[in-house]
């Protein structure tokens, strides 16, 4: 069965964005996406600065697009595209509309030689979303340490797109969309002539720095009040560990209110999402703090080697931009070694090993998908994306509720760990 199905190539040539296509992106879904939700464009250093340059946005939710192609209007681009994305859209139409299409977390050389072609042959803004994954909690998430390099392969000016209000608006883990004002700050980190002077790491840092952005702090600044009374719900998937008895996976939300089914501790969320416990001490005031506190467990367990992660997972394969492919049922184990599947892929028996220095991180979705009534047949639920060169896994822990988070810290951590085991080897060596 395997031998039969076709699988993505990667290979192929990207289009240079249809002038008509764009129209009709831009008048019938970016222009209305955005209806409700004014959108200030702040430039700095972009004097002179015009296509092709290569554009790193932040990533929070689905109204990073569209806020995207407005705040480089009006030009159009080469966007790199997740191949889930563009299987929920449609190759025909994703690819002329500029999109390049690439696997989460796996290196690939197609991507650059892609990225190359556009900016070489069209001469277009290239534009990928560096993060590859939405924001959990408003901030930054984790960066690659290879965007210098790939600068310097671009040859190319480098701009950075922050975006603030599309995280508010619109957190993976509460499907209930905000109708708020959003800010796009478009900025040149690195001009064509510092591309080609300056060293792959000092761009790098660059990018990484201008890359920072807190969505909550944007809030609180902007004073922007969110009214609606389920503005919680979801947030225990974030929010997953208890601060006040140290218990894992027994908080719980719903309207303006997060507990645990523990202790019982409650806090409610306000109009600027801040907490406030109702009883006792308010641990933590914002959710970033909580969530960085949860990373620094998961971070003592990998160094400490306690940290195992075990499940039955069902297993749905995405190995084209057409369709998944229920591959039945497997298992799913994360070491601090690394991160290992076992199942039945195409009626073969498949065994998947990723080291700790070959996963930088894992894309993970809330309940997925968003759309329930347009996927019928692909409701999942909480999953995690791993992928090869070739397949894409979605995984979903069996009996199991609010893992996403831990496994998404859990990686980037063993990842981290693993690059400074081989670091201080190479130093002995």
């Amino acid at each position: 069965m395997a031998e039969q199905i076709k699988h993505y190539d990667f290979s192929k040539k990207p289009l240079k964005p249809s002038p008509f296509w764009m129209w009709i992106a831009r008048m019938f879904a970016i222009k209305p996406r955005l209806k409700g939700r004014p959108v200030t464009v702040e430039k700095i250093n972009m004097d002179g600065i015009r296509p092709p340059y290569l554009l790193f946005v932040t990533h929070a939710s689905m109204l990073d697009f569209p806020a995207m192609y407005t705040a480089v209007a009006p030009y159009n681009a080469n966007n790199v595209v997740a191949i889930d994305a563009i299987r929920d859209v449609g190759d025909w139409l994703m690819r002329r509309l500029g999109c390049i299409c690439k696997r989460k977390f796996v290196k690939d050389l197609n991507l650059i030689r892609n990225m190359r072609y556009c900016a070489d042959k069209y001469g277009t803004i290239v534009c990928l979303y560096p993060e590859a994954r939405y924001t959990l909690d408003g901030t930054t998430g984790f960066l690659p340490d290879s965007l210098g390099k790939m600068c310097k392969l671009m040859k190319v000016p480098a701009v950075v797109l922050r975006l603030y209000g599309t995280f508010i608006a619109a957190p993976q883990w509460n499907k209930d969309e905000q109708h708020i004002p959003l800010r796009c700050e478009l900025e040149c980190v690195a001009t064509q002539e510092e591309v080609k002077r300056l060293p792959a790491d000092e761009i790098n840092r660059r990018v990484h720095a201008a890359m920072q952005r807190d969505d909550y702090a944007y809030q609180r600044e902007y004073n922007i009040q969110l009214t609606n009374p389920n503005r919680a719900n979801g947030l225990h998937n974030i929010l997953y560990q208890c601060p006040h008895c140290g218990k894992e996976f027994m908080m719980d939300s719903g309207g303006t209110r997060l507990w645990c089914n523990a202790c019982k501790k409650a806090w409610q969320v306000s109009t600027l999402s801040e907490l406030s416990a109702e009883e006792g001490e308010t641990e933590f005031r914002y959710i970033p703090d909580w969530t960085a506190w949860e990373r620094e467990n998961v971070r003592r367990e990998v160094r400490e080697g306690t940290y195992r992660f075990e499940a039955d997972v069902t297993v749905h394969t995405l190995p084209n931009a057409k369709k998944f492919y229920d591959q039945g049922t497997g298992k799913l184990v994360q070491t601090c070694e690394g991160t290992y599947l076992t199942c039945t892929a195409y009626g073969e028996k498949c065994e998947l090993f990723w080291a700790g220095t070959e996963l930088e991180s894992v894309h993970i979705e809330y309940d997925y998908p968003y759309r329930k009534d347009k996927y019928k047949n692909n409701i999942f639920g909480d999953c995690i994306d791993i992928s090869t060169p070739d397949d894409s896994y979605w995984l979903h822990p069996v009996g199991l509720r609010d893992q996403l988070t831990k496994i998404s810290f859990a990686t980037e951590e063993i990842y981290l760990l693993a690059k400074e085991m081989v670091k201080e080897r190479g130093k002995k060596a």
